[in-house]
């Protein structure tokens, strides 16, 4: 991370440089220099041109040379290499940080990559930050800066807002300013040759101006540091994201972009869902949670109240809000009996809350007072379509709202359905800072989102487990095996690392002929399991190169024949050692598999299902990226459909989950000690009700 005083050169700046200016007022140097005047920006602003003619009424220089020390921001608006250079001379003077609006690097293809390379090794060495390239600027309300290329200077607000894309920046400049929304900061990312989203959170973070953090992401630099930077940010504050780039077309499309690889979508989900960053769906779902989350407190519990003058939209309220974080909770006895009073014996009182259509202003009033006194309710939603009786008190009822969200301390989201006739009261109410849609689903999932981080904001800290294991026996495996020219580790010397790490494998005894394997057998006790031994062949099952629950020395061998000759046949490449002998796993067991993969941005990605249909077909399986606390193996276990059965659900056998989750943790561990293994699997991993062994992995090694 850069020190905060580079961070706050960036973002509150007592001088600035703005160089690159020419002729052109069109210019971009010229724009910015414009916008900085217009947006009321207090601090001394120093035009550089070649001329050194005057701009904007404000004195220039004609080279950085000549600009004078105390600079703390230079935004350059100059070709790659001339920006390069800029930087080189910005150094002279002990200037902190820069904004490159510049385009023509990584972007662009290649000999653009190696300029924004340069750009990033210069600026390094310089000990300066650099926000962009490719990007439009940056705004500060809180001291009236818009040092952007966008001349739409925000209104002042409690939202920062940051995107690697310029027009996903323009986008929510407008819409803010439609919506009478503020930004606290407002950042375009670029290219992020230097600074990405991890820095910017920490800044975020601990700014005070700043309640919610909002952003656009295609791919994330430096997945790890963002990991850590998230996990905090979130424990103070929201942290709304939307990725773009799900798609493997998709996934292309912002690699172009950005100029960048991108990670797997399964990375990211697991990413945001292992740092508390909330998801938005789409665009419009980002702007709906941040208005919400800007101006509503946080629920202090999931028990939502739903009031509604008509049933059809607080059905689907109720179905969307039991499908997320939601509960629809009974009312009082006491708030029961104060409805009971204003409302028609036919209404529905149990929540959702059905005024019926003869409801007007007056009974929307009483109604929401006595739900908002209920210590019952954590949340109120309130849904208004536009009967004949309400028609004329629709701005009535906002108002009415509008006063009692003043003394509620809890959040109070809205939805005004229809258009003509409840527009002015969806004005008011945005106006006054409670959410309004227009839909019942946006409303729900604003409310759910609130609720998630209320309780992420909750949760107990993570515990971190550390197991014994021997690294040194550990990297010497893997050594040797690339010394070797070996890509893939199977059979006993995967065991060797498994054990290394002190995972529980069966044992395991390599038999040339069927007479050492009767003799193996023996040692081990029947039952056992036959497979063959061959470092050309991973995929054993799927070949038919595996005999389980052997009981018998006649069994045995017969099952070494039948393997060795099939494998002979099946893969003439094969050189076929014999085959091992194993010991079976426990009774009453389950098979499990448990993978991980190294993802470009984020590192070891792991993943746990349960065998067979469950992960080919079903796609049932849970992921969660290294290092796991002890809560993190604890929730993958139980997020899959198919936990039921490891709980032995209709007189199934419930297997040891303890066990379970010790397998997760060491394999996060042997991901996370091990930078040399791209991809592994354990496949089976068999639990029971004693325990869980390894019977089965391979590795893969770079």
């Amino acid at each position: 991370m850069y020190s905060y005083s580079c961070l706050k050169a960036l973002f509150e700046p007592k001088a600035i440089a703005v160089i690159g200016i020419s002729a052109d007022p069109q210019d971009k140097a010229s724009i910015i220099t414009a916008n900085l005047l217009a947006s009321g920006y207090k601090g001394k602003i120093f035009p550089v041109n070649g001329e050194g003619a005057e701009v904007h009424g404000l004195g220039a220089f004609s080279s950085v040379s000549q600009l004078p020390r105390g600079i703390d921001l230079a935004l350059i608006c100059l070709p790659p290499d001339e920006a390069i250079q800029a930087i080189d001379d910005l150094s002279e003077i002990l200037v902190r940080a820069a904004v490159v609006t510049s385009g023509g690097f990584g972007e662009t293809g290649r000999e653009g990559y190696r300029l924004e390379r340069e750009l990033a090794r210069t600026a390094k060495n310089h000990d300066m930050i650099i926000l962009g390239p490719n990007c439009m600027g940056l705004m500060n309300t809180a001291l009236g800066m818009n040092a952007s290329l966008d001349p739409d200077f925000t209104l002042k607000g409690n939202i920062a807002f940051l995107s690697q894309s310029g027009a996903m920046c323009s986008t929510a400049l407008d819409w803010a300013n439609s919506e009478g929304v503020g930004f606290s900061k407002f950042i375009s990312l670029g290219n992020k040759a230097v600074l990405g989203e991890a820095t910017m959170l920490n800044y975020l973070a601990n700014d005070e101006d700043t309640k919610v953090i909002v952003g656009y992401c295609e791919t994330l630099k430096d997945g790890q540091d963002f990991l850590r930077t998230a996990y905090d940010t979130t424990f103070k504050k929201p942290l709304i994201l939307l990725r773009a780039g799900e798609t493997p077309s998709g996934a292309r499309a912002a690699s172009a972009h950005a100029g960048h690889l991108t990670g797997a979508t399964t990375a990211y989900n697991a990413a945001f869902n292992q740092t508390g960053v909330m998801q938005a769906v789409d665009i419009e779902d980002m702007f709906n949670l941040a208005h919400a989350f800007s101006c509503q407190p946080l629920p202090s519990g999931s028990n939502v109240a739903i009031i509604t003058n008509s049933g059809g939209p607080g059905i689907l309220a109720t179905d969307m809000a039991e499908k997320g974080t939601l509960n629809i909770s009974r009312p009082s006895s006491s708030t029961l009996e104060k409805m009971k009073e204003v409302l028609p014996r036919y209404a529905s009182l149990y929540n959702p809350i059905d005024m019926l259509g003869d409801a007007n202003a007056d009974t929307y009033h009483k109604v929401l007072r006595a739900v908002a006194e209920d210590d019952v309710f954590h949340s109120i939603l309130i849904i208004l379509t536009p009967a004949a009786n309400i028609l004329e008190d629709v701005e009535k009822a906002a108002a009415d709202i509008i006063e009692l969200e003043k003394e509620c301390d809890k959040p109070i989201i809205t939805c005004f359905m229809g258009d003509h006739s409840t527009r002015k009261a969806r004005r008011m109410l945005r106006a006054a800072g409670i959410p309004c849609y227009e839909f019942p689903e946006a409303a729900v999932r604003s409310l759910d989102a609130m609720t998630r981080c209320y309780r992420w904001q909750k949760k107990d800290w993570p515990i971190d487990v550390c197991f014994r294991r021997d690294y040194s026996k550990a990297k010497s495996i893997v050594e040797n095996c690339r010394k070797t020219g070996l890509t893939e580790l199977v059979e006993l010397d995967a065991q060797q690392l498994a054990s290394a790490y002190e995972l529980p494998v069966p044992e395991t005894v390599l038999a040339r002929t069927s007479n050492q394997a009767a003799k193996a057998a023996k040692r081990i006790g029947y039952p056992v399991a036959l497979k063959v031994a061959s470092p050309q062949i991973s995929r054993k099952q799927e070949l038919g190169l595996v005999i389980t629950d052997i009981q018998t020395p006649q069994a045995l061998r017969k099952a070494f024949l039948e393997i060795t000759t099939r494998a002979t046949r099946r893969c003439k490449d094969a050189y076929i050692t014999g085959c091992l002998v194993q010991a079976m796993g426990p009774k009453d067991s389950h098979e499990i598999v448990v993978t991980f993969k190294r993802d470009p941005q984020f590192g070891p990605l792991i993943n746990f299902s349960l065998a067979g249909l469950h992960v080919d077909l079903l796609g049932d399986v849970s992921s969660r990226l290294a290092p796991l606390a002890l809560n993190d193996a604890q929730e993958m276990i139980r997020e899959i459909k198919a936990y039921p059965i490891l709980r032995g659900v209709r007189s199934g056998t419930a297997v040891n989950l303890g066990a379970l989750e010790d397998v997760l943790l060491m394999v996060s561990q042997m991901a996370s000690d091990l930078p040399e293994i791209q991809e592994a699997e354990f496949d089976p991993v068999i639990a029971g009700p004693d325990g869980a062994v390894v019977a089965n992995m391979r590795m893969t090694v770079s």
